[in-house]
């Protein structure tokens, strides 16, 4: 199952010399029909002038551009991961202000990833007809301004509103960070890098945790009869702050090259490898020994014209459809498949329980205070104890405050991922994605069967724990894996494809929780753990990816 691993003899069919494990992959040969396969580079004289992305990409050398691309892009993964889950900080503290109950907290969990269904397919589809940057710019400041409208919002269908209109923008960050992020990296350090830019997720969890421990448990903000701004608005006002941040910065980076190849666009390609080459080495733009860049892998796209008859909007949308259909033509079929399958299953599990822990350690909390000469109870005699005769109860009268052992219990859980993230980034270059996603998915399958028999908070927050570290690992394999499966011209519309399963994925995850949890409590973990093992060894259909080129 290891991935990636060099191989001393090198096929003379491939294009691109490197240490892939057959020659050429398996990817290759299904989509060699796609472009103009076949050129060869001069190496042995020492002469680049004339080159392909991928030996263009490795004479920029590698330093400080890819530096600062990488904390940008970081930076929108972690304000991405911070706006979805501070909903599960939310939930607890908001149910008195919007008079929630289990059902209504499962929709408003779910109700961001409708949104984000809705935004991925049509901001993946314009940034691969567009451009990657102008997309992430836009939506990036449209996702801050909807955080900071529901964040005023004084009702349930108020914030609902808003924050659909949150996932709408979330849902194209995703697909196009992810292939914007990937095109400038040169196949040996893809793995690892793609990697490095998940873990930016766990800070956004961190993050996350720390803000909701450190504002929503005091009682700061004011109240009257017609208008509140309590703590937990003014947390989730304060989230909004990087997605304005990112907005800014990503104005300072360039569109990626390897869109603008596949466009046709070689001088703008050229001219941005000689900036990042200048950055990185510190040489004047003129020594880059590039002058002209050839299409390795892919024939150059534009965009369709038929005289002007058609008007700009008319035109793009074409494009979308024409980019869309291909994606379900054979031999993409099969990747595009097999991809939204992997991630329906994989965000069932993964926004599915992470979304919850928050709600379950405070249901432990409450039991364990009513119950100090005998804590020890299982999920399900917790949630029916907090149903009857607890704060879910119809006797009961509604509180909002949350022990602050809730946040540092979910600032441990969330912590658990990072020496998951550096094992990742050490080894999937090494190890390679299959083995990272098909053991993340075993394991996380166990984990979820496994809170079925904790008996108190401590055994909780193990598996809770233990959950959150390995389902990272397969995260960032998946992430990694989807991002080089696609070919250049479809990638951004093929990730939001596939994102778009991952969040009706994370719609039914939290709406079956939500639903089975006060009734059949240990049936929803079992289902969890089956669609985990049998999605993640669904991964072992694609092709293999780990150290190859970009295609």
């Amino acid at each position: 199952m290891v991935e990636g691993e060099p191989d001393s003899k090198h096929n003379s069919k491939c294009d691109v010399k490197d240490d892939r494990r057959n020659g050429c992959g398996s990817k290759d040969l299904e989509l060699a029909h796609l472009g103009t396969k076949g050129k060869t580079l001069d190496p042995e004289k020492g002469s680049f002038e004339k080159t392909d992305f991928e030996k263009a990409i490795e004479l920029t050398g590698y330093g400080k551009f890819h530096y600062l691309l990488l904390a940008v892009c970081g930076l929108v993964s972690t304000s991405e991961e911070m706006d979805v889950i501070s909903m599960s900080f939310i939930l607890p503290s908001a149910q008195c202000d919007l008079n929630l109950n289990t059902q209504t907290k499962g929709w408003l969990n779910s109700i961001i990833f409708i949104g984000m269904m809705a935004g991925a397919y049509v901001w993946g589809s314009v940034a691969d007809t567009l451009g990657r940057r102008k997309v992430l710019i836009v939506i990036s400041f449209m996702n801050a301004i909807c955080i900071v409208a529901s964040s005023f919002s004084q009702s349930y269908e108020v914030f609902m509103v808003f924050r659909f209109l949150n996932g709408a923008a979330l849902g194209g960050s995703g697909p196009v960070i992810w292939s914007y992020f990937a095109e400038f990296q040169p196949k040996s350090k893809r793995g690892s890098m793609l990697s490095f830019m998940a873990a930016f997720w766990t800070l956004g969890n961190l993050f996350v945790a720390g803000l909701a421990w450190a504002i929503i448990p005091h009682k700061i903000g004011f109240a009257s009869e017609l208008f509140t701004y309590n703590s937990w608005r003014i947390f989730l006002l304060i989230c909004a702050v990087p997605s304005f941040v990112v907005a800014g910065l990503l104005m300072l980076l360039p569109e990626s090259p390897k869109y603008l190849l596949s466009r046709g666009r070689q001088q703008e390609a050229l001219e941005i490898f000689r900036r990042i080459y200048a950055i990185n080495t510190g040489n004047a733009r003129e020594t880059y020994q590039v002058k002209e860049l050839i299409f390795d892998d892919i024939k150059p796209q534009s965009p369709k014209s038929d005289g002007g008859q058609k008007s700009k909007y008319e035109i793009i949308f074409g494009n979308i459809l024409e980019n869309s259909k291909q994606l379900f033509v054979s031999p993409i079929l099969r990747f595009t498949t097999i991809s939204i399958m992997i991630n329906f299953t994989f965000h069932i599990g993964y926004y599915g329980l992470m979304m919850w822990f928050p709600e379950l350690f405070n249901r432990f909390d409450e039991y364990s205070k009513d119950h100090v000469d005998a804590p020890s109870a299982n999920v399900c005699e917790v949630t029916q104890y907090v149903l009857s005769h607890g704060s879910h109860s119809d006797t009961s009268v509604c509180s909002s405050d949350i022990a602050p052992s809730v946040f540092w219990e979910s600032l441990i859980t969330v912590a658990a991922a990072i020496p998951a993230n550096i094992v990742a980034v050490l080894g999937m270059d090494r190890l390679g994605r299959k083995f990272f996603l098909v053991f993340s998915t075993f394991s996380s399958g166990l984990c979820s069967i496994g809170l079925n028999f904790v008996y108190n908070k401590f055994h909780n927050l193990i598996v809770s724990a233990f959950f959150s570290g390995v389902i990272s690992c397969g995260n960032a394999a998946l992430d990694c894996l989807i991002t080089e499966v696609f070919p250049t011209n479809l990638r951004a519309t093929g990730v939001a494809i596939s994102m778009v399963a991952a969040r009706l994925g994370g719609i039914i995850g939290n709406i079956v929780i939500a639903q089975l949890l006060d009734t059949y409590c240990g049936l929803p973990t079992y289902i969890v753990a089956a669609l985990l093992i049998g999605g993640g060894l669904m991964c072992l259909f694609l092709p293999n990816t780990t150290r190859e080129p970009l295609s």
